[in-house]
């Protein structure tokens, strides 16, 4: 039954440049959610496009700590005013 509302898609590969401890945030999250890099963020980006938060509170908790981990202290107030470090 599942398979019956299974949706056919193409993907492409794609580089994309993120922030070094955003992306180790995502790969954390998506490691312990068993998903892959990509699952994770189509599902982010389909929820957005949509207007409805990706995860719920349980998922949130995981990401707090993560972002611990990892020192990610950027929030969605900076997305608009990042800069990158000058190659040294």
């Amino acid at each position: 039954m599942y398979q019956d509302n299974m949706k056919t898609i193409e993907r492409v590969q794609t580089g994309v440049r993120l922030e070094k401890r955003t992306l180790k945030v995502l790969k954390g999250l998506a490691e312990s959610l068993d998903l892959s890099l990509g699952d994770l963020l189509e599902g982010i980006v389909l929820h957005a496009f949509e207007g409805k938060a990706p995860f719920g509170e349980k998922t949130l908790k995981q990401i707090a700590q993560l972002r611990d981990v990892y020192g990610l202290d950027l929030t969605a107030e900076d997305s608009h005013r990042l800069s990158e470090a000058a190659d040294g």
